[in-house]
């Protein structure tokens, strides 16, 4: 068996999708609102309000961007980690956008924003190095077609100033 190169592990996911109701009323009149549940995790879901859902329910739209900007937040965690860089906080305000145009509908970009605070003494460019490795590692990154940009912003703490790259 070969030690540096173990056999690969294929990872399962699962999630349950359930809803209940009547679309015999035409598209106006159905209920959106579904549930999802995934490793006994109970999500409550509707539509976008822009598709008769409910606005006080999460939408598939949404959780896909917090999937994208959760993953980029670990891949970067785990980058800064194996580097040995000291991350003290981090937050992303992303978003996502989607333009009603002909042919199929989907998210045309994911933005990612995140503002990244590490340790005294940590180089900023090292730090805009390993929010781009991270990127190239997030699994969900990976898996999308839509354009994706991540717009970091660095801050070292103690020293009261902040890069940014667009």
């Amino acid at each position: 068996m070969d030690t540096l190169h173990p056999p690969l592990h294929t990872h399962h996911y699962r999630a349950r999708c359930s809803w209940s109701g009547s679309t015999a009323g035409g598209y106006e009149h159905y209920d959106r609102n579904h549930e999802v549940v995934i490793e006994g995790q109970h999500l409550d879901c509707s539509a976008d309000p822009a598709f008769r859902g409910d606005a006080m329910q999460l939408n598939p739209e949404q959780l896909l961007l917090a999937a994208a900007a959760s993953c980029q937040l670990l891949s970067f965690l785990a980058a800064a980690a194996r580097a040995r860089v000291t991350v003290l906080a981090y937050r992303d305000d992303a978003e996502a956008e989607m333009r009603d145009e002909e042919g199929p509908m989907h998210l045309n970009a994911i933005i990612l924003r995140p503002r990244i605070t590490v340790a005294p003494g940590t180089s900023v460019e090292r730090v805009l190095h390993l929010v781009e490795v991270a990127h190239r590692e997030c699994f969900i990154a990976n898996s999308l077609r839509s354009e994706q940009r991540i717009e970091p912003s660095v801050r070292v703490a103690g020293a009261g100033t902040t890069s940014a790259r667009p």
